[in-house]
């Protein structure tokens, strides 16, 4: 049986699922230890215990940091930002939050660990986190009954696990949305990714853009997802980009870099071997590049000039993001780790937008991971102030054909890099759904 195939085997109606008592019984004595070193691998907000002995409500973010590949400071680190904002603005409901964070470290067991920590501390969700480690920490969150809300949807778990609630279409719907634009304007694509179990999903759902545009399908290049130079990648994806249409003209073939924050490093290399291929253009998704990507290759100059950019949510300048901005100038203290412009900053906010609408719908009721999960099930509908569409998880959403019946969000926005900036390409947002409901991910 496939990962995919349990995990759809636990994918039950909420009146047919254990109760939080029940599962917490059932939970092996390994699931609810936490040793010394799983804490020096968490922290939280400086004032806070992290039991649950009092009124406050406890969840957890987690991200990989200070490792050889993706790293998301950002995202735990706003998170602790965001409860002490909300804190110092009466709490939720009246009741403060406290955040634990964690450490992943881009590891199966650290993300296990992190996992039993958030079971450990009474955890009522996991908000707004990034790990590619999804089969280690989910069965833990889901053996306790514990929410995911807005995870960074780098796995295809997120979108398949009964208690995963993704605010964004993750991997997936990017690649679809990108593939769609580039269909009309590239020549071949190579698309460079890493090489990973989550990099595996990626060619097919570039495939499914292309395909839905008249084009042919990628030429998938695999890549070492820590490596310090892609000389012999990026040679391989110019080449496979480049054809001879008959008058001695290259056609203007497409190279896709989608190596998370390697994908700078994978820049140095495209620019040195591009004097052969000049003719070669870039595209890539957010969360493989951002600004400071952009900035650190050369601005105006760099081999992003030009190309097209997937993102989940509009550009870091739209005011929409003002009241994101706000608790980061009120509560941030300077920390540099957090920047506006990050996705995954932006996908922790609106994780945390989600968690206190839910709090909010509760009243004065009690806030547990069963009474999250109860409203989010029973059809709660969340606005995030149009940075997403209004999001609301069905028991299996439109997407449930392809085996993503969590994905509720295919929405995505098309930018580009003008003058070293990035810059919206089309107004408002395009919805990637009947797309992807066409791609081939056996």
């Amino acid at each position: 049986m496939t990962g995919r195939q349990r995990m759809r085997s636990t994918f039950l109606p909420r009146s047919l699922r254990p109760t939080r008592s029940f599962r917490s019984a059932a939970l092996s004595a390994g699931a609810l230890v936490a040793s010394a070193s799983l804490a020096a691998g968490c922290g939280l907000v400086p004032g806070a215990t992290g039991g649950s002995g009092d009124d406050s409500i406890v969840v957890m973010t987690w991200a990989p940091e200070g490792t050889a590949a993706t790293n998301k400071p950002g995202m735990p680190a706003f998170a602790r930002a965001y409860a002490r904002w909300i804190n110092a603005n009466g709490g939720l409901n009246g009741r403060q939050l406290k955040v634990l964070t964690c450490n992943d470290n881009n590891d199966t067991v650290d993300a296990a660990k992190c996992a039993r920590q958030a079971v450990k501390a009474n955890a009522v969700a996991v908000l707004g986190s990034y790990s590619q480690h999804s089969e280690s920490f989910l069965p833990h969150l889901e053996g306790a009954g514990i929410p995911y809300i807005g995870g960074y949807g780098v796995t295809n778990e997120e979108f398949i696990s009964p208690l995963s609630y993704p605010v964004n279409g993750g991997q997936p719907a990017l690649l679809a949305g990108l593939g769609k634009e580039l269909a009309a304007v590239c020549g071949p694509v190579a698309l460079v990714r890493p090489d990973t179990i989550a990099g595996d999903t990626l060619p097919a759902m570039l495939d499914a853009g292309l395909t839905a545009g008249g084009h042919g399908k990628v030429v998938d290049q695999r890549a070492a997802e820590d490596a310090t130079e892609y000389s012999a990648q990026a040679d391989a994806a110019l080449k496979e980009a480049t054809v001879e249409d008959g008058s001695g003209e290259n056609d203007k073939g497409c190279v896709i870099p989608a190596l998370g924050d390697r994908t700078g490093t994978f820049m140095d290399s495209f620019r040195r071997g591009r004097g052969d291929y000049p003719t070669v253009r870039t595209a890539t998704v957010l969360g493989s590049v951002d600004q400071t990507v952009i900035n650190s290759t050369g601005g105006a100059s760099s081999a992003f000039e030009g190309a097209y950019v997937t993102g989940w949510y509009p550009v870091a300048s739209d005011p929409r993001w003002d009241p994101m901005k706000k608790v980061i100038s009120e509560s941030a203290f300077s920390d540099t780790r957090i920047d506006p412009a990050d996705t995954g900053v932006q996908t922790t906010w609106i994780a945390y937008t989600v968690f206190r609408k839910v709090v909010e719908s509760l009243g004065g009721g009690a806030v547990t991971a069963d009474t999250v999960t109860g409203a989010l099930d029973d059809g709660l509908k969340v606005s995030t102030g149009g940075l997403t569409p209004t999001l609301r998880w069905e028991f299996t959403d439109q997407l449930a054909s392809i085996g993503f019946p969590r994905l509720v969000n295919a929405d995505v926005t098309l930018q580009t890099v003008k003058q070293g900036r990035l810059a919206a390409a089309k107004e408002g947002f395009v919805d990637v759904t009947k797309t992807l409901e066409n791609a081939d991910v056996d």
